[in-house]
């Protein structure tokens, strides 16, 4: 285990390998807390993009993330401690948390603790930090959060995030400032406003694009420059928040002005957004960038484009891609038709084959398993058509279990179930082994992410008391379990009644 000093270099290691303009020090401050390591939150552009506003906008904000090994640091008895200045989170007088998925309400909760600071607001007095919560899962269902957080910006929060800051030094009071935040685009206060959750929030276009304003090799994407290519989605996928009902659909930023961002040091660039690949120009952006030396990614290829522009696939394995990724999201054609999913099976077949012509090294294929109307059938036809994907390319399929968010159309539809999803895994692993590789995605955490996704506040209390019993899923699974059911919408509540 290591001690308290290996710990902090760690850190102070990280700090002096990043690229990026130094800290100004100064006041106001706020700590910008991220509920996952290091290596996520330096990945998350929504993450950089508030932390540069802020910035810009004259606030010291300072990074505190997620220790790598929280039972390594918690032996350490040292609180979390911001990035630049080694200042402890505790002594920030405001904690802007960015949440970008379900399960990381636990990690919340654990570094709030190792601050010394209660992780409920209600346990919270006048000389605690204020927090104030944003991040992606505004847009489907913050909820859980409520119980942990003074405030919270639903939505796209670059033009609430400043104001929403400095009105917490401006006000003299807790109320005033909850006033303010409760006055902007998609504040939310959840002791006055309950479960009654405003319009979100939509930043003007002059925010646009979001960027990397560090550039680190300790992330996932190690030393690649992010910018958004464009923002929202102009498909209508009914298990997607990122649909066009929820954000209006897509908006592009052009070639000329993501060009001028990329700095002339960048020797990888990441084309970031939920629908690159329908970006009419992004052949001869690719072409730019890959004529330039740099590396290139893109966050997400759709299979119909990829198959119809044989340019993409060829310019991004110019740049030392090594996998064509897309996604097909359901066992069958059948099923994607009925999430209205607008990839076919030719598509798939053309981009397997350009990913073999092209010489990558695998043909990456993510998809859901548990879909309503899913049949065992499903899945033989799934492992058919995988084969026939496999005369072409070494194919991998990452199979994650079917997650109902809010704010879409199948928001409320029941979890497939732990023990039907695990078997259909099994079979499916059994039936391509040797000639698919298959990377299955855990049906309990998923059955976990379910329960906070479709939840209230009370499922948010339950991962409180699974954190506090261990944090295994045998902890989560009681926890939700002892969840009054009438707090619960009845579609949850019938779920855990099923689980017992």
């Amino acid at each position: 285990m290591t001690g308290r000093w290996d710990q902090i270099e760690v850190q102070r290691d990280r700090v002096a390998r990043e690229m990026g303009p130094p800290f100004a020090a100064g006041d106001p401050r706020v700590a910008m807390l991220y509920p996952s390591p290091y290596r996520v939150a330096m990945s998350s552009l929504g993450y950089q993009q508030v932390l540069g506003l802020l910035r810009d906008g004259g606030v010291a904000a300072e990074r505190v993330c997620l220790p790598d090994d929280v039972a390594a640091w918690r032996a350490t008895r040292r609180p979390p401690l911001s990035l630049e200045t080694e200042t402890p989170l505790s002594h920030f007088p405001l904690i802007a948390v960015s949440l970008a998925y379900e399960m990381e309400l636990a990690g919340l909760i654990e570094v709030l603790e190792l601050a010394g600071i209660s992780p409920l607001r209600a346990d919270r007095g006048p000389g605690d930090p204020r927090v104030l919560l944003g991040g992606p899962l505004t847009f489907s269902n913050p909820l859980p959060a409520a119980p942990f957080v003074d405030a919270m910006l639903l939505g796209e929060a670059e033009d609430t995030a400043l104001p929403a800051v400095m009105a917490s030094f401006e006000a003299t009071t807790r109320d005033g400032w909850l006033d303010a935040v409760h006055g902007l685009p998609g504040g939310y206060v959840p002791e006055r406003d309950g479960a009654r959750l405003p319009p979100l929030a939509r930043a003007s276009d002059a925010r646009l694009p979001a960027l990397s304003r560090i550039r680190s090799p300790d992330t996932e994407l190690a030393d690649m420059f992010l910018v958004e290519a464009e923002r929202g989605c102009h498909r209508t996928c009914s298990f997607c928040v990122m649909r066009r009902s929820t954000n209006g659909g897509m908006r592009l930023v052009g070639p000329d002005r993501l060009l001028d961002l990329v700095p002339p040091d960048a020797p990888k660039v990441g084309l970031v957004g939920a629908a690159v690949s329908d970006h009419p120009k992004l052949v001869d952006l690719l072409r730019t960038l890959v004529d330039s030396g740099r590396g290139v990614g893109v966050s997400s290829l759709r299979a119909d484009r990829v198959a119809r522009r044989p340019d993409i696939a060829a310019l991004l394995r110019r740049s030392g891609a090594r996998t064509l990724t897309v996604a097909s999201d359901a066992a069958t054609e059948a099923l994607r038709k009925a999430i209205s999913k607008g990839t076919r099976e030719e598509h798939l077949v053309e981009c397997a084959r350009q990913a073999g012509a092209l010489g990558y090294e695998a043909f990456k294929v993510y998809m859901m398993l548990g879909l309503p109307g899913e049949t065992d059938e499903d899945v033989e036809e799934l492992i058919r058509f995988t084969l026939e994907l496999a005369r072409h390319a070494r194919v991998a399929l990452g199979v994650a279990p079917f997650v109902a968010k809010r704010n879409t159309p199948l928001d409320g539809t029941p979890f497939g179930g732990i023990k039907t999803v695990e078997r259909r895994m099994k079979r499916l692993t059994r039936g391509l082994r040797g000639r698919a590789e298959v990377r299955p995605t855990s049906a309990r955490w998923a059955w976990a992410e379910y329960q906070l996704a479709q939840g209230g506040p009370e499922a948010g209390l339950a991962v409180l008391d699974a954190v506090h019993a261990g944090g295994r899923f045998a902890h989560y699974k009681r926890a939700f379990a002892q969840v009054d059911p009438a707090s619960h919408r009845p579609w949850v509540a019938h779920d855990l009644a099923a689980s017992r």
